[in-house]
């Protein structure tokens, strides 16, 4: 959906009378039925000045394209500037051009993709605007049949017209982003005649909006090319392996998405299952599986953490990850897709929904009706003891809800087996007996081959979870604690500074512990090599396994009165998992409390229950340690 399509003529004359944002603002209203804020509306008009300078000083003839805000379809994602024409060949091309307004930026260490800017006010890690424009051209390749059809020339590129480049040792020419920045050359401040004349290489003649409407009416099907790649980035891996009752929702979902595509009525599937079904693996299995019968489909999640860990396993082999990422999307990211314009949406972790999406929480309905609706086949893998913040609301109830509400067919499909925890369904009733969330026939652990150790001394924990990790070279080993430490903004990329301080042990020791947060310059902190030496938390974690895990377990969690008690004031100011909690309980009390203390026990279970060979714990409270030990069996 292009929200203004025009010529270079048409934008050049709308400039110069001050009404493109007036269009724009129309246009919005008509096609996306919604308002503009006040802060595009001004992004518009001061980007659309920079652009005005380019444009009216090239070469380019009066009846080249122009397009703005291209709303890339399927997608929450725009491009800002689609110049179109004839090359020097008589071949169709069109310029991609991603507009920054960014005025500074730092590169991340160790990310090949991504920088930190000041956006909203705050210091945040986003994509570099190189790899963000190759990744549009990347989407509008695989997917438009017209484009591929038409071989229509892409050219990327991206323009930070606020944003001054050293001469030499520039951020944003940092050589971890050389692949991107290669194939989409990003031009900042005094590069107006560079811009230009990047853009003059491939529009020579107009083409009277042509392009633009061939862009906007291609059919949407994923390319050969791609349905390749995927196929071969799960051959011969193992971890993505079917088994058991695996394979028979594998087939039973695929069926119910094929009859989708040939009836066009919708169906909803919600698949249970606890920590280490496979609930993950039959997701990716299903996206390669359909998309290879060109189907147009969405791995989805609440949580970063396993997308990015899965994308990165996926692209290991040097496949294009800039086109293998447009698969994977963030639950939010429905909000503006128009209804069954997704073949078939993958919502994995789906007790993690939320209502609204945005980072304010005020945008969009409902994400699980978003969903349902964007999508003719929606997929919901659902472990409802794994809600851990008070935002989370997927259940299968409220599934079920907006499937009724959208005319979808509901089924309902169960995965019983058991793959983590050294497939030991014992050893997460033993987990729910200890936490107290309900009383199970394994009160002890007599009898449960798994590798659950109590230690004194979070040293201990630490050299235990060292060794597992070295073990084979096979890097499956991490601390992880409970959200009682603080992580200080200024210090979320430093590995020095230790976040978890404890200064005695359970026993009254004098110690010396002192561990860091996992980083934010990392994304994908459950395979990172170095991230072995920083504590985890269930943010990082939750989705993810791994053969050992150590677990602090935090003052949140206390031994008194003969029960395992619940404290969640005694969780981090910078926990926005219990964010909302004092104000509920002005207003419900019961329900805050009640909420507060199933959010402790769900998020220590979830994370007791990481690990597929053993977990240790150190717990902060010694009574809680002493009665973790008397249970052991």
């Amino acid at each position: 959906m292009i929200i203004y399509n025009g010529t270079k003529a048409q934008f050049e004359q709308d400039v110069d009378a001050d009404v493109l944002e007036e269009k724009l603002d129309a246009a919005v209203r008509e096609k996306l039925h919604r308002r503009t804020g006040p802060s595009e509306l001004a992004s518009w008009k001061n980007s659309s000045q920079f652009m005005y300078r380019v444009l009216a000083k090239s070469s380019l003839p009066a009846d080249a394209g122009v397009a703005l805000e291209y709303n890339i379809p399927q997608t929450a994602k725009r491009i800002d500037y689609l110049i179109t024409g004839y090359g020097p060949d008589e071949k169709e091309n069109v310029v991609i051009i991603e507009l920054k307004q960014w005025s500074a930026l730092s590169a991340i260490p160790g990310r090949d993709c991504t920088v930190c800017t000041f956006l909203g006010g705050s210091l945040v890690a986003t994509v570099h605007p190189s790899y963000q424009a190759q990744s549009y051209a990347d989407f509008i390749y695989d997917y438009n049949v017209a484009v591929r059809e038409n071989r229509i020339g892409l050219h990327p590129c991206a323009y930070l017209h606020n944003y001054e480049r050293a001469d030499h040792d520039d951020p944003l020419d940092s050589p971890q982003y050389r692949a991107y920045t290669d194939k989409a050359p990003a031009f900042t401040m005094h590069q107006a005649p560079a811009l230009r004349a990047y853009i003059e290489r491939f529009i020579r003649i107009g083409d009277r909006k042509k392009v633009l409407y061939d862009i906007e009416n291609g059919q949407i099907l994923p390319s050969k090319s791609l349905q390749d790649e995927l196929a071969a980035m799960l051959r011969g891996k193992k971890e993505f392996t079917l088994i058991d009752d695996q394979m028979v929702a594998f087939e039973e979902i695929l069926e119910a998405a094929r009859k989708c595509q040939q009836d066009g009525k919708k169906r909803t599937l919600i698949v249970e299952g606890g920590p280490g079904t496979g609930k993950t693996v039959i997701a990716m299995n299903l996206l390669s599986a359909l998309t290879g019968e060109g189907q147009y489909v969405i791995y989805a999640s609440k949580n970063a953490a396993p997308r990015n860990v899965y994308l990165e396993k996926l692209t290991a082999g040097g496949f294009r990850k800039t086109s293998v990422q447009n698969m994977f999307k963030g639950s939010g990211s429905f909000v503006d897709t128009q209804e069954n314009a997704v073949g078939t949406i993958l919502c994995d972790e789906a007790h993690r929904l939320n209502e609204k999406s945005g980072m304010y929480h005020n945008q969009g309905t409902n994400q699980i009706w978003e969903i349902i609706r964007a999508a003719k086949c929606s997929v919901f893998f659902l472990d409802e003891s794994q809600r851990v913040t008070v935002l989370d609301i997927g259940s299968r109830e409220e599934i079920e809800k907006w499937a009724k509400k959208e005319g979808s067919e509901v089924s309902h499909l169960s995965l019983s087996s058991q793959f983590r925890c050294n497939g030991s369904d014992g050893y997460l009733a033993f987990l729910d007996d200890v936490l107290e969330i309900r009383e199970t026939a394994n009160p002890t652990l007599s009898g449960i081959d798994y590798d659950f150790r109590v230690v004194d001394d979070p040293n201990t924990l630490l050299e235990l979870i060292f060794q597992k990790n070295d073990e084979g070279g096979r890097n499956r080993s991490r601390i992880i604690a409970g959200y009682c430490w603080e992580w200080p903004a200024k210090e979320k990329a430093n590995p020095d500074y230790p976040d978890i301080v404890i200064q005695k042990n359970n026993r009254g020791e004098d110690i010396d512990f002192g561990m860091s947060w996992n980083l934010s310059s990392s994304s994908t902190y459950a395979i990172d090599p170095d991230s072995v030496h920083q504590a985890g938390c269930i943010h990082t974690t939750q989705g993810l396994e791994f053969d050992y895990v150590g677990v602090i377990i935090g003052d949140d969690l206390r031994f008194e009165n003969g029960h395992v008690i619940t404290d969640v004031s005694k969780r981090a100011r910078s926990d926005q998992s219990v964010k909302g909690l004092k104000k509920m309980a002005k207003t419900d009390p019961e329900k805050a409390k009640k909420l507060g203390d199933a959010i402790v026990r769900n998020t220590y279970r979830t994370i007791l229950s990481r690990g597929m060979k053993g977990c240790f714990v150190y717990c902060t409270d010694a009574a809680l340690a002493e009665h973790l030990k008397e249970r052991l069996g």
